[in-house]
């Protein structure tokens, strides 16, 4: 099976338009090339010319591969007219082997099963107190409670004092209303400079201190590089939080799921990788192939863009049975939302931790969740989930009881 090369007219160049992912289909899309074209070029346009990925195999084997796909020169679609990342090298996201394994180094012990177990009674707390709040005003938007109580948790982490949290989480959201990085909010980027300067002078148990005082090859960051690896980490918390909002909002659309839940907590850990492989919250990552390689009868060239669409590897027929159905005791459930190999996501056994901490203080407080207005969806190519779903949540008063309505 061979592609054709699409212009920028072409419908199938709409993959990339975030018009498409906030208001469209794009499964649908994805659903037709993964049959008919799953290597396909898109020309050049307002975005570079770039290679789309739609099979699960073949979008694991180009993750397996840094050496022949680099992460350096950006990880995600930019404008031609902005070139490279300019973080290009410098971060955990944006770095291949061996300067990649070494900053991960840095950073592990922070995001290991140990540490997010030593963790865990505070995660709980904080979901707790997050949906307590909740049903004390009878209701949120579930996008902000579940941003505050993921927010809450990284922050400890990285080493913000709590008295700063929500400010943190205001230039977040900010940064991220606007589709810009965090790097272009001067406020938060002046606090973590301050924050670097203050480890610098007195290290702390916290993941700033080891960015700040840590070495990769023998040499100590930059300031630059420890700024960028900051906005790394609690920019990819985005990914963890639209996960935890598109769950809650996949068990309003699949009440039956919710029921079966708390019919039945030993299905929890399975829930928690149905809600991952479901959402895909991470909507695309970009590698730069660094040698020809055909895949499919399509020659990749060194120096071509290659776009992994990772929702669509998580409903690859040829992988998972149905995989248009949400189904929480999914089981073999060989999902890629998290990536592979290298590149694996340090954070995935913090994120499993905060789903089922957050979805258990539901499962034990609340009565009846309700959909209280209309959800709006992320405008983005690069992230996927709910912008706003207001819900309203009374109060479980009965055990055993409680549901969607």
């Amino acid at each position: 099976m061979t592609a054709t090369a699409v212009s920028p007219e072409h419908p199938l160049s709409r993959i990339a338009d975030p018009e498409l992912h906030v208001s469209g289909d794009p499964h649908a899309l994805w659903r037709w090339m993964r049959e008919f074209s799953p290597v396909h070029r898109h020309e050049a346009g307002e975005l570079p010319a770039f290679w789309s990925l739609t099979k699960y195999e073949d979008i694991r084997s180009v993750y397996r591969d840094p050496g022949g796909f680099s992460s350096a020169r950006g990880v995600l679609l930019r404008p031609a007219r902005l070139g490279d990342d300019p973080g290009g090298g410098l971060t955990l996201a944006l770095s291949d082997p061996p300067r990649h394994k070494e900053l991960r180094s840095l950073m592990a012990d922070w995001f290991s099963t140990r540490a997010v177990r030593m963790l865990e009674d505070s995660i709980r707390t904080a979901a707790r107190t997050a949906v307590a709040r909740a049903l004390d005003e009878g209701g949120c938007d579930f996008v902000h409670l579940a941003g505050r109580f993921s927010h809450s948790v990284i922050c400890g982490i990285i080493g913000i004092p709590e008295r700063d949290h929500e400010d943190v989480y205001r230039w977040c959201e900010e940064a991220f209303s606007a589709h810009t990085s965090l790097a272009a909010h001067p406020q938060l980027m002046e606090y973590f400079m301050e924050l670097l300067y203050d480890r610098m002078a007195e290290p702390a148990d916290d993941l700033v201190s080891a960015l700040v005082n840590g070495t990769v090859h023998g040499e100590l960051l930059s300031e630059h590089e420890a700024l960028l690896n900051c906005e790394n980490i609690i920019g990819a918390t985005e990914n963890g939080r639209l996960a935890l909002i598109g769950g809650m909002l996949a068990f309003l659309q699949h009440p039956d799921q919710w029921h079966r839940l708390r019919r039945d907590r030993a299905l929890l850990p399975d829930a928690v990788e149905e809600i991952v492989r479901w959402t895909s919250s991470a909507t695309h990552s970009m590698r730069t192939a660094t040698r020809p390689r055909v895949i499919r009868g399509e020659r990749i060239e060194a120096g071509d863009r290659v776009v992994l669409w990772l929702p669509s590897a998580n409903r690859d027929e040829d992988i998972f049975e149905d995989p248009y159905r949400f189904d929480i005791a999914r089981r073999p459930n060989r999902h890629i939302a998290l990536a592979s190999g290298e590149h694996f996501c340090i954070g995935s056994t913090l994120a499993r931790a905060e789903m089922r901490a957050l979805f258990t203080a539901l499962l034990d407080s609340t009565g009846v969740i309700e959909q209280a207005g209309p959800v709006t969806r992320v405008r983005s190519n690069a992230v996927n989930g709910p912008a706003a779903l207001p819900v309203r949540l009374t109060p479980r008063t009965t055990p055993g009881t409680g549901g969607f309505s």
